[in-house]
């Protein structure tokens, strides 16, 4: 398995980034009502809250099937790859906003940077694997 991704830190970063993934996934879908009680929102949300929470299941989903049943591992998986990266990004620049700039719906004075700061380890993480799995990812 290590060899599928050139070194065991690459393999970690990749674990460590889908399983934090899969936990957001895990607290969103079967969690809603703690979780939207932890960032004030009501049971209204339960449905979108749920909704970005299949996204992400979709994604470790995926991990889970490069991980262990596809034969070629991260061969030829630049795609994949490349989307995390973009959504997280994505992510982290849509919560920047919301949080330090447009403050819509914050009702808090004190507000949580969770929604910024994981995001950007999201993000960094999943460059790191593009930059490092280049060779592999990138070739059919």
């Amino acid at each position: 398995m290590i060899e599928k991704f050139n070194n065991i830190y690459y393999l970690l970063i990749y674990i460590i980034h889908f399983a934090g993934i899969g936990i957001y996934s895990f607290q969103t879908i079967f969690g809603t009502r703690k979780f939207c009680t932890k960032y004030q929102l009501d049971d209204t949300a339960f449905p979108m809250v749920r909704f970005v929470g299949a996204f992400m299941a979709g994604w470790v989903l995926m991990a889970l099937y490069i991980l262990f049943i596809r034969t070629n591992g991260v061969v030829g998986a630049g795609s994949f790859f490349n989307l995390v990266f973009l959504q997280n990004l994505c992510i982290f620049i849509v919560n920047s906003y919301s949080i330090l700039i447009d403050k819509t719906g914050i009702k808090q004075p004190e507000r949580s940077r969770e929604g910024i700061i994981a995001p950007l380890i999201f993000t960094t993480l999943s460059a790191a694997l593009c930059y490092g799995l280049a060779d592999k990812i990138y070739n059919y």
